[in-house]
């Protein structure tokens, strides 16, 4: 015969095994009012007892704030997503909020099924760092319209009651490019994307300027490891990396350098590059993005583009508490970092 479920404990039975009445109980617990130290030790007693934990909800209700903030990422397995939520974390642990991360790989929809998710647990604002589609766009500003802050990181969405924080990736795409343009390579190809759906990637676009400014071509058959559509949210991974670059090898004349999307998808392209029998950078010279730890211990290490990762969480979070706690209406902020060209041995040798 099963046992019946245990009855949740209330502050009526707190109080009773402290002696106390019910409003004292409720003080202690709120820190308001005066009690005693004797009789507040009473009460801290009865509750370690009796092992009672406050209704989160109840309360949450009583002062219409859960402290509670939700994350969209786009890949958890990648550096880039750690880093970018432990600036986020850092902050909201500092005030007292707890963070809800979900993550959004596969396809636009998957950032609706997220955004609603957290919003079904109340929390307080949103914070949004996954890939732009006009289907995720428009329900966020259905979200911030009914009232919940939002904060995207480094996704081109532009609402006047949403802020967003990010990296100049247009410069930090077009610093990569002329890089490898001033080593003297001149058939430069781009994985992680298509020639089509690239067009939404800052850095891709920085990449087409560099070789529109110094009269090179942009050759599709050089844009490889990226589907055809735009509707994807994630990031860039190493099998993309891999398969991009087996394709570019395929090619009756293959590139002589190559800049990736991330850093993941650069390593997958350095492991296909290997397999063929190929140096780098003597064969082909490679370029990634964001700067992983694992960056600098690449063999050769990986000259990348480094963005501000953690300070754009950091920042994020502060925005969004500022929205989250102001009573009066906030202004939009936009904020853009500057990124940095870390050359190392994959594009310039010893």
């Amino acid at each position: 015969m099963s046992k019946p479920p245990k009855r949740h404990v209330t502050l009526t039975d707190i109080a009773a095994a402290a002696g106390v009445a019910p409003m004292t109980v409720s003080r202690v617990l709120n820190g308001s009012g005066y009690v005693s130290a004797e009789t507040r030790e009473k009460v801290l007693a009865a509750l370690r007892k009796m092992n009672y934990r406050p209704n989160g909800l109840a309360r949450a209700l009583k002062r219409q704030r859960t402290e509670t903030v939700g994350l969209v990422l786009g890949d958890i397995a990648n550096p880039f997503a750690a880093e970018l939520s432990r600036g986020v974390r850092e902050v909201l642990a500092a005030r007292g909020y707890n963070l809800f991360i979900c993550v959004s790989e596969q396809s636009a929809k998957e950032d609706l099924a997220a955004f609603d998710s957290l919003l079904d647990h109340r929390v307080d604002g949103l914070i949004v760092a996954t890939r732009a589609s006009k289907l995720g766009n428009d329900r966020l500003a259905e979200i911030v319209e009914a009232g919940t802050p939002v904060v995207a990181i480094g996704r081109d969405f532009r609402h006047p009651q949403a802020d967003l924080v990010t990296a100049d990736h247009l410069r930090g795409g077009y610093e990569a490019a002329q890089h490898l343009i001033s080593l003297g390579h001149r058939r430069i190809g781009f994985i992680g994307v298509s020639l089509t759906s690239g067009l939404w990637l800052r850095r891709f676009q920085g990449y087409l300027e560099a070789l529109r400014e110094h009269g090179l071509p942009v050759e599709e058959e050089l844009v490889a490891g990226g589907g055809a559509s735009a509707e994807q949210p994630g990031y860039a991974t190493e099998e993309m990396g891999y398969e991009g670059m087996r394709q570019l090898l395929a090619l009756r004349e293959p590139p002589t350098a190559v800049f990736a999307r991330n850093d993941f998808a650069a390593f997958g392209a350095m492991n296909a590059i290997k397999r063929a029998g190929l140096r780098i950078p003597q064969d082909i010279a490679i370029v990634g993005y964001d700067d992983v730890p694992l960056a600098s211990h690449t063999s050769p290490p990986l000259t990348t583009v480094r963005q501000p990762t953690r300070e754009q969480g950091r920042l994020a979070a502060e925005l969004l508490l500022r929205r989250i706690e102001s009573r009066e209406p906030v202004a939009r902020e936009e904020r853009i970092f500057a990124c940095e060209l870390v050359v190392r041995e994959s594009t310039v040798g010893k």
